[in-house]
């Protein structure tokens, strides 16, 4: 403190032989805060996944790079499919004899069939009512002994044979008047459905043969390459979706019941200085490690391109858990760093006084300091770089 105030009676000093120095100004206020504290944790993709091929076959082509951002549904790696080409090819034939079999069936017997049906009636009634006039005439001639027991038997016969074949060509002009039966449709329509499910299974096949990103992300490890054979269920590549991160902190249990799913948080990153990100608790793990006696809680930020925040880098968590205070706040800008301790200048009667302060919570634009600065003081917040302390000052608007 001595050592403050010395340099503050030398600054004076040098300051009265300087020119006021133009500056902009703003309030200091006083309200009530939240009290927050940070939690130590790192950076977590919001999804990972190992991408598996669900079938085997010979790497033809492999499309992810290590690093490269790959959109959901995009090709990863193509097997061989000569194969499951020729497979799908010989059933989409088959497909297509069983779709005319059906289509036969219902469209019927032909006209030309039906007339050729009717033709062969026809020539078998006019045969069958001339062996029936044959065997009356038969019978005749054997009442007067004309002709022999033999030659009437055979005339029966024949009429027999007329008679057996004009029924079965009159079933015949039936069946194709009324067309195929609805079981035998039925039957074509159920080979038909077995048929468009086996082209459907091989199209599925076929398509398997080509792996595809699950969703949206960045390859980080490649899992093969082309020319090696995969087995069924054998990695490809491991991707992480980062539009979205998770920032995973432990809480200690003193806290832990402050913390709601849906409160805001501020992440600051060490990898990225003077920065904020803001996110929102999007789970809470109910489970504790039973050493430390800290709970998993889930921030979930939304990631600059680039991707800006990476998988495993360190961030700390500031969540509200404590209860309201009273604070002094004031814009960021009023804060000059560089020296042992921040200092704030206030402006009165003309002139800058420097004070050290604390630095506490930040809240949006604003931060808490502590220290000798009062609520409705005005803080210099532009040109304060320069500043000596006891300089005089020129307020800009």
């Amino acid at each position: 403190m001595r050592r403050f105030v010395l340099l503050l009676m030398l600054g004076a000093a040098a300051a009265q032989d300087r020119p006021p120095a133009l500056v902009v100004v703003a309030d200091a206020i006083e309200r009530e805060i939240t009290a927050r504290r940070s939690f130590v944790g790192s950076v977590e993709a919001a999804r990972r996944s190992l991408v598996e091929s669900e079938v085997e076959g010979l790497v033809a082509e492999y499309l992810a790079e290590e690093g490269q951002r790959v959109e959901a549904g995009a090709p990863l790696a193509r097997l061989r499919t000569k194969l499951a080409e020729i497979a799908l090819a010989a059933a989409r034939a088959e497909l297509k004899l069983r779709a005319e079999e059906l289509r036969e069936l219902r469209n019927g017997s032909r006209p030309e069939e039906l007339a050729q049906a009717r033709a062969r009636f026809a020539s078998a009634k006019a045969a069958n009512e001339l062996r029936q006039w044959r065997l009356g005439r038969a019978k005749q001639l054997f009442g007067t002994s004309v002709i022999s027991e033999d030659e009437l038997k055979e005339a029966q016969m024949t009429a027999r044979l007329a008679e057996e074949l004009l029924a079965e060509v009159q079933e015949g002009l039936r069946l194709a008047e009324a067309g195929p039966r609805e079981e035998r449709i039925a039957q074509a329509e159920a080979r038909l459905e077995a048929q468009q499910a086996e082209v459907a299974r091989l199209e599925d096949d076929l398509d398997r043969h080509t792996i595809r990103a699950p969703f949206s992300g960045y390859v980080v490890v490649e899992h093969t390459e082309v020319g090696e054979w995969l087995a069924e269920g054998a990695a490809v590549a491991e991707i992480l979706a980062l539009d979205e991160v998770d920032v995973v902190a432990p809480v200690v249990e003193d806290y832990i019941l402050g913390i709601a799913v849906g409160m805001t948080a501020s992440i600051s990153v060490g990898a990225v200085p003077g920065r904020e990100f803001e996110g929102k608790v999007s789970a809470i793990v109910p489970g504790a490690d039973e050493r430390a006696r800290t709970f998993p809680v889930k921030v979930r930020v939304k990631n600059p391109e680039g991707p800006f925040l990476k998988a495993g880098m360190f961030a700390t968590v500031h969540l509200p858990v404590g209860g309201t205070e009273k604070a002094v706040l004031v814009p960021k800008d009023a804060l000059v760093l560089g020296g042992k301790s921040p200092i704030v200048y206030i402006v009165a009667d003309g002139k800058a006084a420097p004070v050290p302060v604390e630095v506490g919570i930040a809240v949006d634009d604003l931060v808490q300091v502590k220290g000798g600065v009062a609520g409705g003081q005005k803080v210099v917040i532009r040109g304060n770089e320069r500043l000596m302390p006891g300089q005089s000052v020129k307020v800009q608007e």
